[in-house]
């Protein structure tokens, strides 16, 4: 019986210190770094375990014991609050913090840059290059863009703001879009509610046309005022724009690199050459400057204006003047 009894005692000596080695172990190991030397991109997918998250971890050398970190979510009642989503997992990151960010939801946040002065199939191009999109847009031609994103009819042109918008992976690009649209249409109803009075400009449609005009023109916006400011004393005067961007636009895939006196000529909806007032359309993505710019143009009698060569331009109030600067910035290049 003493024999007996001393086992019962040693084994429970045995059990009561393999459960505090295991205990110890276990708290050990919550606070030991994964095995990351660098910065490791993972996408918990929707619908996931943290129990299939905690296996894929371990097979990728990430993660040396997974049941801890599977314990430890159930002690916290968080085994089931993980997070779909791509991660940034670094350098440093235990099991603890581990579950703590997949729990927080802090996913990664990718961005795509839409450029002042791009056309909108420029910023189409810069949509499809970007991975971390899900793409949708690729075979919808620009007649149907708008429909095809369940916003207003019309011209898609210029009609999307743009600016850096962030994301996370599995976005779609017509998500971007609507935001860029819904954004545009908010800068430009603010901006038009604030505008100078007595402007030769019946709609917000129309700032628009001008301002992506003058994005064109100029990339200083310390010149987009005063450019905008010819264009309103032109068609106060009913002088026809003559503004080579909107002759480039119209001609499309058919320009060759070099505005020529036949294009001048060339009879399209958009050859300010040919036909008065604006343009039907408008031919870029204009930003916030130039759309304040066409609603808040500089006040002069300038009603020409020609590129100098160092990004800056010289305004003329007369042809004769303008005629002349033409010979000094343009020819004399030449």
């Amino acid at each position: 019986m003493k024999r007996l009894m001393l086992g019962l005692a040693l084994l429970g000596l045995v059990t009561a210190g393999g459960a505090a080695w295991v205990w110890h172990s276990y708290r050990q190991a919550l606070d030991r770094p994964l095995a990351l030397e660098r910065p490791l991109r993972f996408e918990v997918r929707h619908g996931e375990s943290l129990r299939s998250v905690a296996e894929r971890l371990h097979r990728e050398g990430v993660l040396p014991q997974p049941r801890w970190l599977l314990w430890w979510a159930r002690q916290r009642g968080e085994a089931a609050a993980v997070r779909a989503g791509e991660y940034r997992l670094t350098p440093g990151l235990t099991p603890k913090s581990l579950l703590a960010l997949l729990v927080s939801g802090r996913v990664v946040q990718h961005r795509v840059t839409l450029v002042e002065g791009w056309t909108v199939q420029q910023a189409l191009q810069a949509l499809v290059a970007e991975p971390a999109l899900r793409h949708t847009l690729n075979d919808v031609p620009l007649s149907r863009l708008l429909a095809e994103l369940g916003l207003p009819p019309g011209h898609p042109e210029g009609r999307f703001f743009p600016d850096t918008y962030f994301f996370t992976r599995g976005a779609s690009d017509r998500d971007i879009l609507r935001r860029a649209y819904r954004r545009m249409e908010q800068v430009l109803a603010e901006a038009w509610a604030g505008r100078a009075s007595g402007l030769p400009l019946k709609t917000p449609y129309e700032a628009l046309i001008l301002a992506s005009i003058v994005e064109k023109e100029t990339a200083r916006r310390d010149e987009m005022p005063k450019i905008a400011g010819v264009f309103i004393r032109r068609l106060e005067k009913g002088m026809k724009l003559q503004t080579d961007p909107t002759v480039i636009y119209g001609l499309g895939a058919k320009f060759g690199g070099n505005l020529r006196r036949r294009d001048l000529e060339t009879n399209t909806p958009y050859n300010t050459y040919v036909h008065p007032g604006l343009p039907p359309t408008p031919i870029a993505l204009p930003g916030r400057a130039a759309i304040e710019a066409a609603l808040h143009p500089a006040a002069g009698k300038a009603l020409y204006f020609v590129a100098k060569g160092d990004g800056s331009h010289y305004f003329s109030a007369t042809l004769r003047q303008h005629n002349r600067a033409v010979a000094r910035y343009q020819l004399g290049r030449r």
